[in-house]
C-alpha cells in the first residue's frame, strides 16, 4: 500500500484510509459488530492504516467497535476521532467545542478508542460560539500532554484555518467532498 503524509508534522498514513462511521451509523442499518469487526481488520491486514471515527458515530458507539477492531493492532495504525457536538440523552443537539467539552470528550475517546493517544484529532464542525483560537489552544495542550498528537479541521472555511494553525498547526482538512 501507498502511503502519504498528511500535513508538515510527518503524520503517515496509508494512500486508502478506512471511514468507519458507516458501519454502525449514518445511512442504512450498518452491519453486525463481529461482520464490522471483521471488515475492519481485514482492511489493515490488506495495508490500510488510517481508520477514521468520531464521537457523534452512534453516538459513541463507533469509537467503541474501532477500538475493539484495532485494540491487538494499534501500534500499526492511525486513529483518528473527532470532537464537536454536544449531547442531551444520547443524541446530539448542536455543536460544542468549548475547552472544557474537547477535553472531556478526548479522555471519552481514549477510553472508548482503547488507547492511550489519539493520532489525529478534528473538530467535526467549527462553532461559531467558541473562537478557533481557543479550539486550537486547547488541542495544542492536549498535544503538549500526550493525548492527541495531530490536530485537523473539518468544513472550515480558510480564515477559520489560518488563524487556527498560527496556534496549532493543522495536520489534515476534511471536506464534506473529501
Amino acid at each position: 500500500m501507498k502511503k502519504r503524509t498528511l500535513g508538515t508534522q510527518g503524520l503517515e498514513v496509508s494512500a486508502i484510509g478506512y471511514g468507519c462511521m458507516g458501519l454502525n451509523f449514518g445511512i442504512g442499518s450498518g452491519v453486525d459488530r463481529p461482520t464490522a469487526i471483521a471488515m475492519i481488520r481485514a482492511a489493515h491486514e490488506l495495508g490500510v492504516t488510517f481508520f477514521d471515527t468520531a464521537e457523534v458515530y452512534g453516538p459513541f458507539t463507533n469509537e467503541e467497535l474501532v477500538g475493539e477492531a484495532l485494540e491487538a493492532v494499534r501500534d500499526e495504525v492511525v486513529l483518528a476521532t473527532k470532537f464537536g457536538f454536544r449531547f442531551e440523552d444520547g443524541k446530539s443537539v448542536g455543536l460544542s467545542s468549548r475547552p472544557e467539552s474537547i477535553r472531556a470528550v478526548a479522555d471519552a475517546s481514549l477510553k472508548r478508542l482503547r488507547t492511550d493517544r489519539i493520532d489525529l484529532f478534528y473538530q467535526h464542525r467549527v462553532d461559531p460560539d467558541v473562537p478557533i483560537e481557543d479550539v486550537a489552544g486547547t488541542v495544542r495542550d492536549l498535544i503538549a500532554e500526550g493525548k492527541v498528537k495531530h490536530f485537523g479541521l473539518s468544513e472550515a472555511g480558510v480564515d477559520t484555518i489560518r488563524r487556527a494553525h498560527a496556534v496549532q498547526p493543522v495536520t489534515a482538512l476534511q471536506s464534506e467532498y473529501s
